[in-house]
């Protein structure tokens, strides 16, 4: 076959595709309104996760897990906005590392609400402003996120997914070339996170500006002919910046962890993860005892994290993820086991992320 003729199998097969995806969407649709009628939750995270396993066992061509993770996310946005649009609110600016998150799961058609502060993403949900929010709850080299874990006992918001994202900053300028770079802006994190980069290209003697996150970067360096960005990809591709380096940190394992929130509660799968705090007494061996009701139930704990609160009678509280669904069995024995001793609040259970 010549190229011409590669061509119009490749037209020939997008044709096909675009009929299959149409005759999708009226499939969803259908179902959208069986849900609306019933009360269902649009987004079902465990329902698209056995979706994509079920797909990736199937995969026997060119695209790897990553690209039908891709691939499909998107159909599965597209289809929840034909279904019924929501809101999804987010720690903004727009073109920030949550900001990307969000459109990665919600796709290019959401209807995206960026907010100053986490407790906003909360506030703006517990007032049905949103249907779904995306926060930030620990990064593996800068630990927990104190503000999302303190939201999460306040508000009655739940954890409906978790999204772990690697964190990657690039180079981007309109300069041809790095010598004609008289200025960098970067949020001051992203700064320091790059400094071998910055050593290894004589950039660390240019002057530096400081801003208040990588988006806002992005968007001065657009303006200045003369200078650079520190920041995400969506800032790039936001401000049409073009990046000259990708994947410019010291720590190429730099990941966060995401929660997306709503009111509703997902229904067990077989890689269900549960999320409560619990308000342990002020008294010897009451953490240590209550630890010891996982093992015998069975329940593999994968995270303890420990605030500081001021109420009479306790004086931490303590956030766990743990495997299992609040439902199981196993996992009701520990809340009854407790339940005399302990202030448990269960924030949630959802499709594993890791």
């Amino acid at each position: 076959m010549n190229l011409n003729e590669y061509r119009k199998q490749i037209d020939d097969i997008d044709d096909e595709v675009l009929k299959l995806l149409n005759k999708r969407m009226i499939a969803v649709k259908a179902i959208g309104d069986l849900k609306q009628t019933t009360g269902t939750a649009i987004y079902r995270p465990e329902r698209e996760r056995e979706i994509l396993d079920r797909l990736k066992l199937l995969n026997d061509g060119y695209l790897n897990d990553d690209a039908i993770d891709a691939i499909f996310q998107e159909v599965f946005a597209v289809s929840r906005n034909i279904e019924l649009p929501e809101n999804i609110a987010y720690l903004g600016p727009e073109g920030s590392f949550t900001h990307q998150v969000a459109q990665s799961r919600f796709g290019a058609m959401g209807r995206y609400i960026g907010l100053n502060s986490i407790e906003a993403v909360f506030t703006v949900l517990e007032n049905k402003e949103a249907k779904y929010g995306v926060v930030p709850i620990e990064n593996n080299t800068e630990g927990a996120v104190g503000v999302t874990l303190d939201c999460l006992g306040k508000y009655s918001t739940k954890i409906i997914a978790e999204i772990y994202m690697d964190i990657h900053h690039s180079f981007s300028s309109i300069c041809e070339s790095l010598k004609d770079i008289k200025r960098i802006y970067s949020h001051p994190q992203g700064y320091n996170q790059c400094r071998k980069f910055l050593e290894e290209h004589f950039l660390t003697e240019v002057e530096f500006i400081a801003t208040k996150s990588t988006a806002q970067a992005a968007k001065l360096a657009k303006l200045d002919e003369y200078s650079a960005a520190i920041c995400s990809h969506i800032a790039a591709k936001l401000y049409e910046l073009p990046i000259l380096f990708s994947k410019i940190e010291d720590n190429l394992a730099n990941k966060t962890r995401f929660l997306i929130l709503s009111d509703f509660k997902n229904a067990k799968s077989d890689k269900s993860k549960t999320s409560i705090l619990a308000k342990t007494a002020d008294k010897p061996g009451g953490l240590v005892g209550f630890l010891q009701t996982f093992q015998k139930n069975g329940v593999n704990l994968t995270k303890i994290e420990s605030r500081p609160i001021k109420e009479k009678g306790f004086k931490t509280v303590f956030y766990l993820d743990f495997e299992g669904h609040i439902d199981d069995e196993n996992v009701q024995n520990i809340i009854k086991q407790n339940r005399d001793s302990h202030e448990i609040i269960w924030l949630g259970s959802y499709v594993n992320g890791e």
